[in-house]
Formats: structure tokens, C-alpha cells, sequence
């Protein structure tokens, strides 16, 4: 008898199981054998904790493609795999450890450590796995690849130096986001960014020989007491003149004026 309430729970497992069992979101099938192929690459998900909306989305575009390429009679790969993120996973890792006040990760050592964030990522890859097999995803499960298994770390390398060597990426230096606690560096998406109330300071730094000043306005005055210079536009018809003359080193007044947001 049909029930009057859909049961998901009941009736979604069962057919998803039965598509696994059948091995029908495999690749390379002995009857698609000389089928065209087409692929997708799953964009790894973090293993720092769940899936959200926006990997709903993503996913559910990815599984519609897939699908309909499948009913087309193409041999289909859709790639799954989740991504380390290495200073997000640690910091998780960490504040679990901090909660269960048990040791930090130097008290702990370094192979200790890593023996728990491996522990971490077994627990929140099989949560992200799940969560994708509810959803209905029709990856090949068989070819699971985690960014940091050996024959990917490699890849992932090779990609980079190539990158790196056509110009497409480069090394330098830059200013981090420095975690005090962490003693790491951290990035811009794990920084709380606070609105605060601040203010506008104006610094007049005199020109040595001429009555005159140039006025820099700033929010962080503390890192202009250390200037010796300031650069102008040589073009600016404001400080042709001024140009021409040195900064005073000594007597520069400040005046705070406005609040800055």
C-alpha cells in the first residue's frame, strides 16, 4: 500500500545503494567501451567540517551533467575528492584539542599531531562522502582521491611548477595575516574581520627650506614616524615646487581631525 507521507529516509538509501551495487555511475564499462568520453572533476571540498548550500548547488549542476551525458551513451567519469586545507584543518584540530583540554600540538609533537589531523580528515571526508551520496551525487566512488594521497600530491606539484614556470603564478613577498596563538600564518577567509571606530590623522611634514608642508592623512599614523621621504607625482602640477626640496626630519606635527570608518 503507498504510504501518505514520503519517507525519504527509506526510499532514497535503498535506491542509491542499488545504483552502487549495479556500478552504474562507473566509468570505462565494458559496454561503453568505445563510447566518447566526458569527465568532471568534483572541486574538492574542504575537510574541515560539512557541506554547505553553495556545495548543494554546485554539486546538483555537476550530477545534472553527468547524468544527461550518461543517457547521451558517453562514458562518463565524474571525479570525486576532498581537499586538505592544512592551516584550516589544523586550527579545527587545534580548538578540539583546546576544548577537550587536551595537550596542544607541541606538547603533543609533531608525528602525534599529525597521527590526529589524519584521524580528523578520516571522520570529516566520510561526513562530506555521506552528505554527497544523500544528495544523490553519481561520482564514481571507486576512484575517491584525497589531494593529499601520494600520486595526486604529485600532480599537484608538477601543475604548480609548470604554472610557476610559464609566468601564470609567481613567488614574493607580501604581508600575512600572522595568528599570535597559532604562530602560523593564517588566511584572509580565517581572519574575523571586526568594524571599528577609528580616526583620521593628518601629518604635515615640513619642507627643509620653505615654510611650506606636505599633509598626509592616514588611520595607522604609528607606521609614519619612521618616514624619511614622500614620494609625489612629478607631473602633479600641486607639488612641482615642492619637489624640488627635502624633508625636514625633525618637527612634524600631527592633528587628529574626523572619525574614519
Amino acid at each position: 500500500m503507498l504510504e501518505k507521507t514520503y519517507q525519504p529516509t527509506e526510499i532514497e538509501d535503498r535506491i542509491y545503494r542499488a545504483w552502487e551495487e549495479a556500478g552504474a555511475f562507473n566509468c570505462m564499462r565494458p559496454e561503453r567501451k568505445d563510447a566518447a568520453p566526458y569527465s568532471i572533476v568534483i572541486p574538492p571540498p574542504n575537510v574541515t567540517g560539512s557541506l554547505h548550500m553553495g556545495h548543494a548547488l554546485n554539486n546538483t549542476l555537476q550530477d545534472i551533467l553527468a547524468r544527461f551525458e550518461r543517457m547521451r551513451g558517453r562514458d562518463v567519469l565524474w571525479q570525486p575528492g576532498t581537499d586538505h586545507a592544512g592551516i584550516a584543518t589544523q586550527m579545527v584540530v587545534e580548538r578540539q584539542l583546546m576544548e577537550r583540554q587536551e595537550p596542544g600540538r607541541r606538547e603533543m609533537g609533531r608525528d602525534k599531531f599529525l597521527e590526529r589531523v589524519w584521524e580528523w580528515k578520516a571522520e570529516s571526508g566520510s561526513t562530506i562522502v555521506n552528505q554527497l551520496k544523500r544528495l544523490g551525487a553519481s561520482c564514481d566512488w571507486r576512484r575517491e582521491r584525497f589531494t593529499m594521497d601520494e600520486g595526486l600530491s604529485r600532480a599537484v606539484q608538477k601543475v604548480f611548477v609548470e604554472l610557476y614556470r610559464a609566468g601564470l603564478i609567481y613567488k614574493d613577498k607580501r604581508l600575512v595575516n600572522w595568528d599570535p596563538k597559532l604562530l602560523t600564518t593564517i588566511s584572509d577567509l580565517e581572519v574575523l574581520q571586526i568594524e571599528v571606530k577609528g580616526n583620521l590623522w593628518h601629518i604635515k611634514y615640513p619642507i627643509e627650506g620653505s615654510s611650506e608642508f606636505i599633509v598626509v592623512a592616514t588611520t595607522r599614523p604609528e607606521t609614519m614616524l619612521g618616514d624619511t621621504a614622500v614620494a609625489v607625482h612629478p607631473e602633479d602640477e600641486r607639488y612641482k615646487k615642492a619637489a624640488r626640496f627635502r624633508l625636514s626630519p625633525t618637527n612634524i606635527p600631527i592633528r587628529r581631525r574626523g572619525r574614519a570608518q
